[in-house]
């Protein structure tokens, strides 16, 4: 079958890794199924594993992909949850399952024709979305949405600064925050995401590191170590960064004085479980919002998909169909 896999890696040139072709179809288990890809959507995890983060060079090849919709063999239209793990394990939340890992890590991934999960990973999907769209939600708007719904501790009224416009948890975190009648800040250093974001539905839209009217009562952190003074100054007394990454640098300086005086709260957040992810589509089902689409290629075209991830020059998400 055709697919996108890692076949060898390089920190420092990514693509290099990347081949396009042809790979055997993905092993059944007991109690998996199979799913013939419709659509998958690209994530900066798939460039990470290119780069060697979480994908040793023993487990090569490696079909990449986190998310995807598609078909089951019995018809039935499915969307993917990427997370593989045992929610008893992690104590009702599979994504605390100490051995847990997200498609494309230990198993195959989702850029191919086919891929093979656990029965409990997919979701019927409903009436309303495309595939691309539904594609769009495993990882970078589930991830989101525990962030918002989950992790944050804000109620509708509530300001919320999202670090860092433009990329598909961002872009996600703005439409669901004004979904859950937040008012929503964000930053950038770009001019046109900034505003890109406003047309999302973002209140304000600020330059990286600006000085802000007033102190939030949480900040979304993917960034890491450019953005999180700005993130601990920006809160108000007893208000909570929630982070989901670190893209530029994981160990900024913590700040621990200002941490304990104003009784703030640091909430590190990874992905959502099933439930989360039903919650997520049954919410914007609801309100009619949908994932924007920056390109859509072919799986024959996906190097094309990758070179667009790697400049982060959009807004919104890259998805590939089968």
């Amino acid at each position: 079958m055709l697919a996108a896999a890692a076949t060898s890696i390089h920190p420092e040139a990514p693509l290099d890794g990347l081949t396009v072709g042809e790979f055997p179809e993905p092993e059944m288990r007991d109690g998996w199924v199979r799913v013939k890809v419709d659509a998958a959507s690209l994530n900066h995890h798939d460039l990470w594993s290119l780069r060697g983060v979480g994908l040793p060079p023993d487990r090569l090849p490696m079909i990449l992909g986190c998310d995807a919709a598609g078909t089951l063999d019995s018809g039935e239209k499915v969307i993917v949850h990427a997370v593989i793990g045992d929610p008893a394990a992690g104590g009702g939340d599979e994504t605390l399952d100490p051995k847990r890992s997200l498609l494309s890590e230990v198993h195959p991934g989702t850029l191919a024709e086919y891929v093979s999960v656990p029965s409990r990973n997919v979701v019927t999907l409903p009436e309303g979305f495309t595939m691309e769209q539904a594609a769009c939600l495993p990882t970078a708007w589930l991830t989101a949405y525990r962030m918002l719904a989950t992790k944050s501790g804000l109620v509708a009224g509530d300001t919320v600064l999202i670090q860092g416009a433009g990329g598909g948890v961002s872009t996600a975190l703005v439409m669901l925050g004004k979904a859950l009648g937040l008012r929503v800040w964000v930053t950038s250093r770009d001019e046109s995401k900034r505003a890109a974001a406003v047309e999302l539905g973002a209140d304000e839209a600020f330059e990286s590191g600006a000085r802000l009217p007033e102190r939030v009562q949480a900040v979304m952190e993917s960034v890491g170590e450019a953005t999180w003074a700005h993130s601990l100054k920006a809160l108000v007394p007893g208000g909570r960064i929630v982070t989901c990454g670190a893209t530029s640098g994981p160990n900024p300086p913590a700040d621990l004085n200002r941490v304990f005086f104003l009784q703030l709260s640091i909430v590190g957040s990874t992905m959502g479980t099933r439930e989360e992810l039903v919650e997520l589509l049954g919410l914007l089902g609801r309100t009619g919002i949908r994932p924007p689409i920056a390109l859509s290629v072919p799986l024959a075209d996906a190097r094309q998909a990758f070179e667009a991830l790697e400049t982060g020059e959009f807004v919104g998400k890259i998805t590939v169909s089968c």
